[in-house]
């Protein structure tokens, strides 16, 4: 079967672990690519995470609705939906982030829309905590929890 792996890039190690994981018992995976270097006036010559940019630039009131970055983060948005256009199912890694155990982000959560709306299977990691505001929204594509153990991905 061919898997994409969603998740916050904070869960990037995990990401990677399960790739591997997914990889032994004879699935296709696909993770996000952590290649976007930043352009010369953003440091140059490093990945950049954008949250964690945009965070120690002063913040979300730093940055203008026309501001580079932007472009930056449409492509890597665009380029995680072509590997869910490719894939069989997702996979969603979610760990606990923020003080929230089973943690799904926005990011996260328009993936699975995207991979509701292409009728592909969507299996998460973990249980969702009943913290995140749009639980409903995730209970109503109709996910697959697996408790930890991928080999329940068929």
């Amino acid at each position: 079967m061919k898997i994409t792996i969603c998740g916050s890039i904070a869960f990037y190690q995990e990401m990677e672990n399960l790739k591997k994981s997914l990889e032994n018992i004879g699935h296709e995976v696909f993770i996000p690519l952590l290649e976007n270097e930043a352009p010369q006036d953003m440091g140059g010559g490093k990945t950049i995470y954008f949250g964690k940019y945009i965070e120690e630039n002063g913040g979300m009131k730093s940055f203008s609705l026309d501001d580079r970055i932007w472009d930056l983060k449409a492509k890597a948005i665009s380029d995680h939906y072509k590997k869910i256009e490719w894939c069989d199912a997702i996979l969603v890694v979610n760990y606990e982030k923020k003080g929230i155990v089973g943690y799904i982000g926005g990011n996260t959560l328009i993936e699975m829309g995207v991979a509701f709306y292409l009728n592909k299977p969507i299996y998460i990691l973990n249980q969702v905590s009943s913290e995140i505001s749009y639980t409903q929204e995730i209970y109503g594509m109709k996910p697959i929890f697996i408790n930890g153990d991928i080999n329940k991905i068929s």
